[in-house]
């Protein structure tokens, strides 16, 4: 089975690719969905985080408000990284548990794990194949805005938070630009399916 790390940075069009390969035939998994099932009431993961910082990022029925937690943990590197110790380490155990039961189930199919920080965590390195989503800098700010509402602001935040897309491209084997039309892409997630599973079989 082939292990493929699918990557990019904040609104970079790497959703779209992910579910462009599933719709080709590859298994994904979205660690970002892991991420939010981890953080639901009743979790290892949410009991040390809402003990990390405090009630004010619930919501009234206690649920971890997701903006609230991003307001607290952009706007401070350190903080960031204390939630990242949190999550991180039980997102891969969930990520590796998947992958073991895709290669039971399917030897020779593509597993591909949707993740926004693989490189910046070193986890690139549990992948045969690293495939980045860019697009221009502007486009990651007007999308995030549009599709997460946040502020100008709020989405050069989180950027600053992460690697430049032009840094990632060094550790990618595969780069699909996503800041032209849909079908453009497509043509491009064509292509790198016909690859990976060349390189599955």
């Amino acid at each position: 089975m082939l292990r493929v790390g699918l990557t990019g940075g904040l609104a970079s069009g790497k959703s779209f690719v992910g579910e462009a390969l599933a719709s080709l035939g590859c298994h994904l998994l979205k660690a970002d969905e892991l991420g939010h099932r981890l953080l639901m009431p009743g979790t290892a993961v949410y009991d040390r985080v809402v003990a990390e910082f405090g009630p004010s990022i619930l919501d009234a029925e206690g649920r971890i408000q997701r903006r609230a937690l991003g307001s607290v943990v952009f706007a401070d590197p350190e903080r960031l990284a204390r939630l990242n110790a949190i999550v991180h380490p039980a997102v891969i155990e969930e990520e590796e548990r998947w992958m073991q039961r895709v290669a039971a189930e399917d030897p020779h199919g593509i597993a591909v794990v949707e993740a926004a920080i693989l490189i910046e965590t070193g986890s690139y390195r549990r992948f045969d194949r690293i495939v980045l989503a860019v697009c221009a800098r502007e486009q990651q700010i007007e999308r995030a805005m549009k599709r997460d509402g946040l502020s100008r602001e709020e989405a050069l935040q989180r950027l600053e938070r992460q690697m430049p897309l032009e840094e990632k491209k060094k550790f990618a084997d595969f780069i699909i630009d996503t800041s032209g039309e849909k079908e453009q892409t497509l043509a491009q997630v064509r292509r790198l399916y016909e690859e990976l599973r060349r390189l599955a079989a």
